[in-house]
This record gives C-alpha cells, sequence and structure tokens, in this order.
C-alpha cells in the first residue's frame, strides 16, 4: 500500500463562522484505493500559498511511501532544508496529511484509529465549548454581556456539560503583552461572577486569553478572577515566555493552559520541564499529527500534566482529537463546537451525549466527510483563519472582543 494521491479542498463555515474562516481539508488516497481525510490547522500565511507547501510536503515527504511509515515521513519534513526544529508551517501541512495517514491505516485494517495507538483507555471523553450567542442574542453585544454569557453557560450546563470557557479580557494585539485595563479587569470579574452565579458546582471555568498580557499584567488579572476558581488560566502570556507562564501560575494560584500555538515536541518539553503549564492543549492539525501529540501526552504524563486537546477548526481534526483522546491515560477534557455544519460535514459521525463524546467505532477517524457539502462552501475570502489588531489596548474605553470569524466585508 502506498501513498498516491492529494487532493485539498478550503472549506468556509456559514457566518457567524464558529470555527474560523476557513478550514483546509487533505484527501489522501492509496495505489489499492483507500481515502483519507486530514486537516490543517489555521497556518500563518493564506490557504491558497498553504496549497503550495502542502502539495510540496506531500511530494517530497510522503508520495509513494507505505502510509505505516508515519515516523520516518515526520523525520524527513521536520528535518527539512537542513533544519530539525519546529516550523509552524510545514507542521502544518504535514499534520493534516498524518492524520489521514492514520484514517487510512484504520480503513485498511477495518479499526478505530485509537485501537491502533495503544488501544482504548477512555469509553467517553468529557467536552468542553467555548461560551456563543443563543438564537435570542444580539452576536454584537453578547461578547461584553456577563449575563448572556451565564445564559449560555446554563444551557450548555443543561445540556449535560460540566466545563465552559469565556475569554473577556481584552483585545488580542499584535503588538505582544500588554497590562489589562481596569475596564477589561471589571468586566473580566463579572463574567465569572455570572457564570459562576448560573452553574454552581456544575461547570468548571475555564477563562480564556490568547498571550495578550505581561507576565505582571496576566498576574494582575490572575488574581482578579481567582475568587471564582477557574480551572485554567489559558496562554496568560505569549507562548513563547515559558518562564513568565510558571511565575503566573505562581502567584496566582490558578493552573495554567497553553499549547494550542505549539508544533511538536520539541516546543511543548520546555513547558513541562519549567513547570510553567499542567494542561496542554495541543492543535492535532498544527503540533505534528496525531503520533507526535501521543508522543506529548506520554511526556505530559511523567510531569502529572493532562491533555485537553484545542479545536478552533472544523470537525476532521476533531474526529483526530476524540481518537487521539480515547488512547491516552492523562486526559482531562476536549474541545468541542457543535454547529450543523461541523455535524453535517462529516455525516454526524460523532455524537455528544450529556455533555461527553461518545466513541465512534467506525474503522479510521470514524467519520464519513460529506465532499459535495465541503467543495459547496469554498472560501474567497483574503484574511486569515484568524486574525489578530494592531491597535494597542485601549485605557479609555472598552476593548471589544468579537468572537468567531464571521465573513469580510465588501
Amino acid at each position: 500500500m502506498r501513498l498516491q494521491n492529494l487532493d485539498i479542498i478550503v472549506t468556509a463555515p456559514p457566518a457567524p463562522g464558529w470555527g474560523g474562516r476557513y478550514w483546509i481539508l487533505v484527501k489522501l488516497s492509496t495505489d489499492n484505493g483507500i481515502i483519507g481525510w486530514g486537516e490543517c490547522y489555521a497556518a500563518t500565511i493564506g490557504p491558497e500559498a498553504m496549497r503550495a507547501v502542502i502539495e510540496d510536503v506531500f511530494e517530497r515527504h510522503m508520495a509513494g511511501e507505505n502510509p505505516e511509515n508515519i515516523e520516518m515521513m515526520f523525520r524527513r519534513a521536520y528535518s527539512a532544508g537542513f533544519t530539525q526544529r519546529p516550523d509552524l508551517t510545514v507542521m502544518g501541512a504535514f499534520s493534516g496529511l498524518e492524520i489521514a495517514c492514520w484514517d487510512i491505516l484504520g480503513k485498511a485494517r477495518g479499526r478505530p484509529v485509537h485501537a491502533l495507538l495503544g488501544g482504548r483507555m477512555n469509553d467517553r471523553i468529557r467536552a468542553y465549548s467555548y461560551l456563543y450567542p443563543l438564537p435570542h442574542h444580539d452576536i454584537t453585544e453578547f461578547w461584553s454581556s456577563p449575563d448572556m454569557a451565564a445564559e449560555s453557560a446554563l444551557a450548555l450546563v443543561e445540556a449535560g456539560y460540566t466545563a465552559v470557557k469565556f475569554d473577556p479580557a481584552g483585545p488580542y494585539t499584535l503588538r505582544g503583552g500588554h497590562m489589562p485595563a481596569l475596564m477589561d479587569i471589571e468586566l473580566s470579574v463579572a463574567f465569572c461572577k455570572a457564570i459562576r452565579n448560573a452553574v454552581g458546582n456544575r461547570a468548571d471555568l475555564l477563562f480564556g486569553t490568547h498571550g495578550q498580557f505581561t507576565t505582571d499584567g496576566a498576574i494582575r488579572m490572575g488574581r482578579a478572577i481567582a475568587p471564582y476558581d477557574p480551572l485554567w488560566f489559558e496562554e496568560p502570556v505569549p507562548p513563547d515566555n515559558v518562564g513568565s507562564m510558571a511565575k503566573v501560575a505562581t502567584a496566582t494560584g490558578i493552573p495554567i493552559a497553553t499549547g494550542e500555538r505549539l508544533t511538536t515536541k520539541a516546543e511543548f518539553a520546555p513547558i513541562l520541564r519549567d513547570g510553567a503549564a499542567k494542561i496542554l492543549q495541543p492543535a492535532l492539525g498544527r503540533a505534528g499529527g496525531i503520533w507526535e501529540v501521543k508522543k506529548i501526552a506520554a511526556m505530559a504524563e511523567v510531569y502529572n500534566a493532562q491533555m485537553a486537546p484545542h479545536l478552533y477548526a472544523g470537525p476532521v481534526e476533531w474526529a483526530a482529537n476524540v481518537q487521539l483522546a480515547a488512547s491516552i491515560p492523562n486526559l482531562l477534557m476536549a474541545e468541542t463546537i457543535e454547529t450543523d455544519f461541523h455535524n453535517d460535514l462529516i455525516c454526524n459521525g460523532i455524537q455528544i451525549e450529556q455533555g461527553y463524546i461518545t466513541l465512534p467505532d467506525a474503522p479510521g477517524l470514524g467519520i464519513e466527510v460529506d465532499e459535495a457539502l465541503a467543495r459547496a462552501h469554498p472560501w474567497r475570502g483574503e484574511g486569515l483563519h484568524l486574525e489578530m489588531t494592531e491597535e494597542p489596548c485601549n485605557y479609555q474605553r472598552p476593548n471589544g472582543f468579537t468572537g468567531g470569524a464571521p465573513p469580510e466585508e465588501g
């Protein structure tokens, strides 16, 4: 069995775009006719440029290879150009292709992917979700409304979820870490208070940030929200500031979670070694693929750290997360996004029941991709999957943040 053909589909979820502006799906086929699906998570370049990178990685390192030889193909891509170091774009391309190889291997053997990774450790997987607007909410006002957030949280808890995530803490600016405005701290506290009052002890609060604070700014924010006992403080400082994360954890007493913007074990190892975080959130379509993240999970196990696979992408990466999560002993939970488009694209191949993901029994990733639906929603915009603002933190007016990735203007 040899890898033979590659097809790439860039599909755009309908507005309001939960999961990003577009998803890059890859379809691999073998010389004996088996098809595998993967997903490359948001890269630092546009999807058309990324298409060329994916094609190059496949042709250069994988075409004609036995899909079983994942370790060899990883080392080729990781070492390409005499580098042997993490490269976010190359690893993003390889990760999606690697996921497709596992889908092929499972289908070839008639077994789900987790059965090839050491077998089933978890019969079901604890799920968590971001808070998204309910149908009656004003989508613009939602992101700065503690009361609407509390309503959304209560709806998730009543559906069985035991953890909810929200991120009211201010702008995601390309200028790097900043000191939070007092208004942002006050709003964040109001969110925590309203949500805690709504859900009581039925759900953990997951406080989301995306590397936007200085070390002292993160400590200031963390101490303000600590009375509401959040389960984690997500990436409070830029992801390359490993030492700073450890300082924030010590000063606030809140566990630090990080990992969605990291790639390969080389970038996760310092996080564990320096005690910066005890909850790792790799994105399988970026971090190196299923096998590489299995290794990261094993490293985390040694450091008594837990895994919470990240998802702000499409349902093929979600399916990979589920297979990986089923096989590891140090699983905390896995992120989910429940939209009709996510479910329809994989023909309802993954089910959530009372806040837990039930494992699909079908071979491979356990899903069937609706290829026609994916092709019927092509991406035609100019923006990237997610983008930061160029404006600095505003200390005179609220720093509004709109979730999701709605269609571009014009």
